[in-house]
């Protein structure tokens, strides 16, 4: 798939959000237009029924349709020496959360290297403007425009601590580091999982890629959002 992406105009997903999610991931640094064929749930991001996909994609080859452009987060996960491991391109969500042992953990926060606070959680989220109608929105977050290019951050179930939920500019940092008696676990997009060990840290930016979407139906966000989120 890798050597082909710059010669693709455009990637087919039948499935359903999470199909879409790990498409994003495959695609990088590409922005290869995707059209989404909704075989899940919710569809929140496939906008195409199966009995309407050969109509509406024919539609969109022959140059109709707009493109719906996402933004994207990258992030960076840094061993307790801050030698980097591993780096992500995000376009839902980064979820620090404790491992299997059923006990808080403590996170402490910076943003552009000022130290916001010490979450005492069950864990953390970096959500964005597309991932803010998922896990973020379960744990109270608030739902942000699609082409918003800010991102949220918020705490999962915090206990006698900070626990406002904020939005962040895209020019900002979010730097979290996973207290040293702690071990966690980090999530990205729902499906990949690494553990974090004590000591260890994310770091959450603006990404310069986008996700690209090739839309048929009419632009209307908020005629359309209570209708899917009852899905």
């Amino acid at each position: 798939l890798q050597g082909n992406l710059p010669l693709m105009d455009c990637a087919i997903t039948v499935g359903g959000d999470g199909t879409i999610l790990r498409t994003a991931q495959a695609i990088v640094p590409y922005a290869v237009p995707i059209i989404g064929i909704n075989l899940g749930k919710v569809g929140y991001l496939t906008e195409i029924e199966p009995g309407a996909a050969i109509e509406k994609i024919s539609l969109i080859l022959d140059g109709g349709g707009w493109t719906d452009e996402r933004a994207m987060l990258e992030a960076t996960l840094f061993d307790e020496q801050n030698s980097e491991i591993r780096s992500f391109s995000v376009l839902n969500d980064i979820v620090i959360a404790r491992g299997e042992i059923a006990r808080i953990i403590n996170i402490t926060a910076a943003i552009n290297g000022e130290v916001l606070t010490t979450y005492k959680s069950d864990g953390v989220i970096c959500a964005t403007a597309t991932g803010s109608t998922g896990y973020s929105m379960a744990a109270g977050g608030p739902i942000l425009h699609p082409q918003s290019p800010d991102y949220v951050l918020s705490p999962i179930v915090a206990h006698m601590s900070f626990d406002k939920i904020l939005i962040i500019p895209p020019e900002s940092v979010v730097q979290l580091q996973v207290s040293a008696i702690h071990k966690a676990v980090l999530s990205i997009d729902g499906h990949i999982s690494l553990p974090v060990n004590g000591g260890w840290s994310i770091e959450v930016r603006h990404s310069d890629v986008k996700t690209c979407f090739r839309r048929i139906d009419p632009k209307g966000f908020y005629a359309t959002l209570e209708q899917k989120l009852k899905r």
